[in-house]
């Protein structure tokens, strides 16, 4: 019985070690879960899981948003 934990088909963590949330768009840079997501992980559903991991190729635009960087500062 014990080992069937390890033969689970369960939707693995996004996860990559990179845990910094953006202060705008409130995402980790990382994986780009919410922290809510990130909090939640390993009590969600298998279809929880599943509908996170769908919606973050949407959400990786949010984070490669310019900001206008040097020549946006000295139009100031």
């Amino acid at each position: 019985m014990k080992d069937e934990v390890w033969k689970r088909d369960e939707v693995q963590s996004p996860c990559v070690k990179i845990c910094v949330v953006h202060p705008e768009e409130r995402l980790c840079v990382g994986c780009l879960r919410t922290i809510d997501e990130i909090g939640r992980w390993s009590r969600m559903t298998h279809e929880e899981r599943a509908g996170v991991m769908a919606d973050l190729p949407a959400r990786a635009p949010r984070l490669r948003k310019r900001r206008g960087g040097r020549a946006a500062r000295l139009a100031d």
